[in-house]
Formats: C-alpha cells, structure tokens, sequence
C-alpha cells in the first residue's frame, strides 16, 4: 500500500472512531402506546432531558384496536394507557404486569381522593389513573329554550328535532338511557336492556345523526343544539367560546366517567424507565402542564389546585357530581351480557 492510500485509509479510520466516540452509548427508549394528542409535548422533552432517555409515542383510537393489535403478538411497549374497563382481561390474559409502589411516590402523595369511588381497583395492583372523561352534552344556550338542559330527556325534545346527536357508541348511548330510566349502566338485565333501547329509538327519532366527531364543530357553530359527547372534547369548545354560548351538562340522572390509565406492558424493556413515567407526570406541574394540554382533568390534587381558574372551572367535579357518575365494566368474561348489548345496539342501528 503506498503511503497516499495508508494516510487515507487512516484519516478515514480515525474519522470513523471520532465519529463512534461523539455518539457515545445509545439512550434507553421508553415506548407509550396511548391515544392520539395525549401527552404534552413538552411534558415528553422534559421526561426525555431529566431521565436522559428518548420517548417513543404510538397511538391507537379505540381500546378495542390496542387490544387487538396486543392480542395479534404486537410487541415493544413499556407503558400502555387503556381505559379502566379494559384492564382486568388485560391482567387476566398475563399483558401487564403489577406496580411497584415503591418506585411511584407521588402517585399516593398527591392522589386526589375525591376520585376513589370512581376507580375500578383503587388499589392500583396493576394501574394508576391518567386522565378522566365524563360523558354528557354539549349545548347552545341561545338555542335550546327551556328544554331540560340538567336531563338525558333533553332528547325527547321536538323544538330541537333535527339539532342534536347521540355518539355512535353501543356502551355510551345505551348507557345514557338505562341512567335516564334509573338503571345501572352495567345492567345484565335484559329487561332493562330492551326499555334502554326502546327510550334510544324514541331519542333517535328526534337527532340528526348518531356522531362521535361532527358534534365538536356542529354545536360550537350552532348548527346543532345538542351534541352528546365527551367533556373533553366540550371543554375545548368551551374554552374557545368566548360569547359564552355553549355549557356542557353532567346530567341529573347520571353519567358515564372512563378513567384512561397507565399500565407496564409484561414485555417491557424499560420496566424502571416505566415507572419513573408515571412518578413523573403525578408531578404538580407536569400534571398541570398535560391538563392545559388534554382539556381534561388528571387526578392530582395538587396540580388542580394550580391549574388556570377558567379550566378548571369546566373539568374539576365536585366530589357531589362524582357521585352520580358510574364507570363503564367490560363483559369480556361474560360473553352472554356481551351479546345481549350488541344485539341491542343492532336494533338501534337497524334501518340506517
């Protein structure tokens, strides 16, 4: 080899170690499998700098998909965030793995308790809740009259005919009604199954559409005056309404509220990475940071206590409302109750 080529070959050589020792050790990558737009970015770039570590999101769009996708063999994810109901096949099918409580001192620190009663296991053996939604409805102020604006019965109203939605969602709409006739809505009563569907078909009579997107638009416009749906999806509306139009209504009756949750995936790679997440975002400024993001509460007391008093004026519930909210069971292992909803649901749809 003449002289040229060996100065070449070993600028080339140590150009590659140069290169080797500026990247240094790769960081440790921490996967979240959760719904779309629902962590802060700015929450992530701090976990990110603080833990010296790289976050990777994947999102899905109904419990039901992430479930699947898991079921399919889907591997890679530390941390996934399904919702209450979703949790005990997941645990009974060996998915995720218990807590360690130990490593997640904020978490028993600055839990709000008020939310206890809503928890499907308080004990948090294999969860820790992350956010909360309530279902009820949207509506125009200067649009509906003096229909029942605190009742699920606002939909028997005919001067809105045409001007509402209910969301296209076997558990939520049916739900809606058995709460409205007094019931559970976790009912394996076929009986109050079959009186919930008859109220739907009246109720279905009187709306536009059965929608879970258009009612976000349709009633900040006024083209709707009713939009069932999620609060916060509302609360959105609600901070951009600056008329003051529209209100958001929990019912009288009572409501659904779903607690979407963090969990450890039984595969992950980063099981101490995982916890030191969820210890992160029960911190009071990151869980007042995510809040202003979501438009949607995290049960962190102190960080409520912070939060900007307009939203928390529209998602923090008095201990009272919680009350007459009920968190929606999954019937995976009651394939009978499961079936019967979807039958239910199927004469519902029937004709559309």
């Amino acid at each position: 080899m003449n002289g040229k080529m060996r100065n070449k070959v070993g600028w080339l050589a140590a150009g590659v170690m140069a290169a080797l020792a500026g990247c240094g050790p790769a960081k440790p990558e921490l996967h979240v499998y959760t719904w779309c737009d629902y962590i802060a970015p700015e929450v992530i770039s701090k976990f990110e700098s603080k833990f010296n570590c790289k976050v990777v999101v994947d999102t899905f769009d109904s419990n039901e998909a992430m479930y699947a996708k898991l079921q399919a063999g889907s591997t890679g994810y530390d941390i996934l965030m399904p919702s209450s109901y979703q949790i005990p096949a997941m645990a009974k099918n060996k998915m995720i793995v218990p807590l360690d409580h130990a490593k997640l001192p904020n978490v028993r620190k600055n839990f709000a308790t008020d939310y206890a009663s809503s928890i499907l296991d308080p004990s948090f053996k294999y969860n820790v809740p992350y956010m909360v939604t309530y279902t009820g409805f949207a509506y125009r102020k200067d649009k509906v009259g003096d229909a029942p604006v605190d009742s699920w019965r606002i939909f028997e109203s005919p001067a809105l005919k045409g001007r509402m939605s209910l969301l296209s969602d076997m558990r939520e709409t049916i739900g809606a009604a058995l709460k409205c006739l007094g019931y559970s809505l976790n009912t394996t009563s076929q009986k109050e199954v079959d009186e919930a569907v008859a109220l739907v078909l009246k109720w279905k009579e009187n709306i536009a559409k059965f929608d879970n997107e258009q009612y976000k638009t349709a009633v900040a416009s006024g083209e709707w005056f009713v939009g069932h749906g999620y609060s916060s999806d509302s609360t959105q509306i609600l901070m951009d309404d600056e008329k003051g139009e529209v209100a958001f209504s929990l019912p009288k009756e009572g409501f659904s509220i779903a607690f979407d949750e963090m969990v450890i995936s039984a595969d992950s790679k980063q099981v101490e990475l995982a916890h030191q997440f969820i210890n992160f975002v029960y911190e009071p400024e990151i869980a007042k940071e995510n809040m202003e993001y979501v438009y949607a509460p995290m049960p962190v007391k102190p960080a409520l206590e912070i939060l900007d008093p307009k939203l928390k004026g529209y998602v923090a519930q008095s201990a009272e409302t919680l009350k007459r909210g009920e968190v929606l069971q999954d019937f995976d292992d009651k394939p009978a109750v499961r079936q019967m909803y979807i039958n239910a649901w199927d004469k519902v749809k029937a004709g559309e």
